[in-house]
């Protein structure tokens, strides 16, 4: 099968980054293009991320594009902003405003060159609201964040596919498929180890592309689902 199934996990801004992957693992409008979610905030062209991915799809290539914790933020504001705008509301910040801010919101503000969320393009506001939570394939589940495996139908509980830090695997639940996902910066080794252990449940592909700082992070990754083969890309955003 030529077809190959590209996985990339949380962008976070850093466009000419994932314009380097890209033009590393050179895909084709056959192949199958899945990003795990959190294309904004933190690095510097969150703007420019979401384009890219645009401009792939309009291009006729075959993406699957899930949701993350921080496209969530950004709707939550956005939706959040639309509702303050009387003048009562004008010097109101809210707890969800405040957090996204903090939580890297003040870099993709800027790279629209807006300094609230209602001024995002309505373009971009209705692309992030089409995202899926999962996609499933015969061989693995891929999810943002994990999954609930307490309940019996994981795939209900949306707050936990984009929030989840620790979980432990029922594999039964998913049809003892692998679970993959980002949302948790691990080491770079620590990823090829799971990749070659032939038994392992689940496979985190997040190495904080914003974390160039720390020995063994500071990569975006593409996993490619067929022949297991990681492909990394060192930060190139300033």
């Amino acid at each position: 099968m030529n077809q190959k199934r590209w996985v990339i996990p949380d962008i976070h801004g850093y466009a000419k980054t994932l314009k380097s992957l890209l033009a590393q693992i050179r895909p084709t409008k056959e192949d199958h293009l899945i990003f795990l979610g959190d294309y904004i905030d933190r690095g510097p062209d969150s703007k420019a991320v979401l384009d890219i991915i645009m401009q792939l799809q309009d291009n006729g290539h075959r993406v699957t594009a899930l949701i993350g914790n921080h496209e969530e933020f950004l709707l939550q504001n956005f939706y959040e902003s639309q509702e303050q705008k009387g003048l009562k509301n004008i010097f109101k910040t809210s707890r969800v405003k405040k957090e996204w801010l903090e939580f890297g919101g003040k870099t993709t503000l800027k790279s629209f060159g807006v300094k609230k969320a209602s001024q995002i393009p309505l373009k971009y506001i209705q692309w992030l609201e089409k995202l899926e939570y999962y996609k499933e394939f015969k061989d693995c589940v891929l999810v943002h964040a994990g999954l609930n495996f307490q309940i019996s139908n994981v795939f209900t509980d949306k707050k936990t596919m984009l929030w989840a830090k620790e979980f432990d695997i029922v594999s039964s639940k998913i049809g003892y498929r692998q679970l993959i996902h980002g949302h948790t910066p691990v080491e770079l080794e620590y990823i090829h180890h799971c990749i070659n252990n032939e038994k392992q449940e689940f496979l985190d592909l997040d190495n904080g592309v914003y974390m160039v700082e720390k020995p063994g992070f500071g990569n975006l990754l593409a996993y490619e689902l067929n022949s297991k083969l990681l492909i990394t890309q060192y930060t190139e955003d300033e």
